[in-house]
């Protein structure tokens, strides 16, 4: 089994901003800064209505800069795979080789899946359909596939993504480890300890193995809140703010996994993840003063490479 050395790609987490200056002014300055890509989220309707779409918001920033993005995750099952499928050969076409796309069934907000029309306790089933799907059209088709989800008869999607998108799945389950074992280029962590991730990579890569994947050039990852600031007192109450707001819970739910300091003490905490595996680290990062927070992980990036 093929595995990448451990040398991580650190990108940023899209915040959003107000108009498309603001946006390219923000895109400008991370590339400026070396970051190696921009990450974006996918919510249809997550709480209190709130989202954006994962990939129509990729298409605008693959648009924007010459950074590559990262989609983590993408609610692949709340989709159709034949629409899916196109929408990534389009992307392709316009930005080869710069798209990754994280996928997932999403787990926060039950209401979320069902006002979609899905039934949440379909999801891993709807999922493994979806992804049969989705990568045999991305190999080139024609795809007849008759399941209890998806029933579609010698689809074909063209031209096919070269290079391939990246299909990376994301999951705390078993059920996800699996999936990500059997369908994936990796498998995308979060709020897991450094110890658990490694344990997952190898899971991973005996069970591909298992399943004849011998060829797999994975592209593990990471998506990880941080708290970046002058001290750690002062980079975990931007940390906690942003997190109790997004999820309605207390931080304290989150801190062992969610770094906080300064920059040192963030690459600290994530390098046993890099020797562990993780190529692709996906940094979620609240706060006011987002230059600051660009400088540090710019520098978080520089002390992980470094090492």
């Amino acid at each position: 089994m093929t595995q990448m050395t451990a040398r991580p790609r650190v990108g940023l987490m899209w915040q959003p901003a107000d108009g498309v200056g603001a946006r390219n002014r923000d895109l400008a300055a991370l590339a400026g800064a070396g970051l190696d890509h921009v990450a974006t989220a996918d919510h249809v309707s997550f709480r209190d209505g709130s989202g954006r779409d994962g990939l129509i918001d990729a298409a605008g920033l693959l648009a924007s800069s010459p950074l590559s993005v990262y989609v983590g995750l993408y609610l692949l099952v709340l989709r159709h795979p034949v629409l899916v499928a196109r929408q990534l050969s389009t992307l392709a076409e316009s930005a080869p080789g710069r798209l990754v796309l994280g996928v997932g069934v999403g787990g926060e907000d039950r209401h979320e899946v069902e006002v979609c029309g899905v039934d949440p306790g379909t999801r891993g089933r709807r999922m493994d359909e979806c992804l049969t799907v989705l990568r045999a059209l991305l190999a080139g088709g024609p795809v007849t596939h008759h399941g209890r989800f998806f029933d579609v008869h010698e689809a074909s999607i063209r031209p096919t993504p070269s290079p391939p998108v990246p299909l990376v799945v994301g999951g705390r389950s078993e059920a996800a480890v699996a999936r990500a074992a059997r369908s994936g280029d990796g498998w995308l962590g979060i709020w897991v300890s450094a110890r658990r991730y490694a344990e997952v990579v190898a899971q991973v890569c005996d069970l591909a193995g298992e399943a004849g994947r011998d060829d797999v050039q994975w592209r593990h990852g990471l998506n990880v809140w941080c708290g970046l600031g002058i001290d750690r007192a002062d980079a975990r109450e931007h940390l906690a703010a942003g997190m109790s707001t997004m999820y309605g819970l207390p931080f304290e739910s989150f801190e062992r996994w969610s770094p906080y300091g300064t920059a040192e003490d963030v690459a600290a905490f994530l390098a046993p993840y890099v020797d562990a595996g993780a190529r692709d680290l996906n940094l979620i990062c609240p706060g006011p003063d987002r230059s600051a927070v660009l400088e540090r992980v710019a520098e978080v990036r520089r002390l992980l490479l470094d090492r």
